[in-house]
């Protein structure tokens, strides 16, 4: 283990062997860090927090302070992280609230550029990409291979789906559907599918066809929502991709962002 002697730790803090923490970091009594994690300088962690192996928190890292939230009275809720999650530069991450389940969480393999907010009671998934200055609200949830654009803001209570897109510079106010790609400025609106991130990730060319096919049936029909969904499962049935996009749409809260015409996707 090694502790810059400029660093204060809180002696019933639970440490790894290998733990690394530099100059000016303050880790506070229920904290929990898993082995190879290094806390580099000017790093603040403290409340009920578990941060798992081999995370990097970049200088002015706020890891499991308390929610900003009006009803929180300080009651031992959790901040609770993966492994091999990079945290950048100032990146604040607040533990939840009782009234959301007590636990804020993020995943694995995580990279969180500077600038980013995890609100309270947020629920990350893993191979994530949020960039400079994207911020949570609280209750979100984001599933895994998402990226989140820089300087986008996330209404509460919104849900992302997997292998979505946000691009930047948006306020996301409705739920992203799994696979999509979103972007404009206030309200953020759909335009098709993230096609170049799921080739990246491996996406044959008939898979994402697919999906392109279900898109235009579920959101450029013309058919209210849960006509469309019919529509979707009567074709696509037996295509696990579609059938994810159906479940999320039927968990949806919020709603979901609009689309914009065939034409208008095109232009972009």
């Amino acid at each position: 283990m090694e502790i810059h002697p400029q660093a204060i730790v809180h002696p019933k803090a639970t440490l790894a062997d290998d733990v690394s923490i530099g100059p000016f970091c303050v880790v506070g009594e229920h904290v929990t860090i898993g082995p190879g994690t290094r806390l580099l300088s000017h790093v603040n962690v403290e409340g009920w927090t578990k941060i798992g192996a081999r995370c990097e928190l970049h200088p002015f890292v706020s890891m499991g302070g308390p929610p900003q939230h009006l009803g929180y009275q300080g009651e031992p809720t959790q901040v609770v992280v993966g492994d091999d999650n990079i945290f950048r530069e100032y990146v604040t991450v607040n533990r939840a609230t009782v009234q959301g389940g007590g636990i804020t969480s993020i995943g694995d393999k995580n990279f969180l550029m500077a600038y980013c907010h995890v609100a309270h009671d947020c629920r990350l998934g893993s191979h994530l990409i949020m960039a400079n200055a994207a911020s949570l609200a609280g209750h979100i949830a984001i599933s895994d291979h998402a990226i989140i654009g820089g300087l986008t803001g996330v209404h509460q209570y919104v849900r992302i789906g997997a292998y979505a897109m946000v691009g930047g510079c948006c306020a996301v106010t409705q739920d992203v559907p799994p696979f999509m790609r979103v972007a404009g400025g206030y309200p953020a609106r759909m335009y098709g599918l993230n096609s170049v991130g799921l080739r990246r990730h491996g996406f044959s060319a008939e898979r994402i066809a697919v999906l392109k096919r279900a898109y235009d049936i579920l959101f450029r029909s013309g058919h209210r929502m849960a006509e469309a969904a019919k529509l979707a499962k009567r074709e696509f049935g037996d295509q696990p991709d579609v059938m994810a996009v159906l479940a999320f749409l039927e968990g949806t809260k919020r709603g979901t962002c609009r689309s914009v015409g065939k034409d208008q996707a095109d232009e972009e």
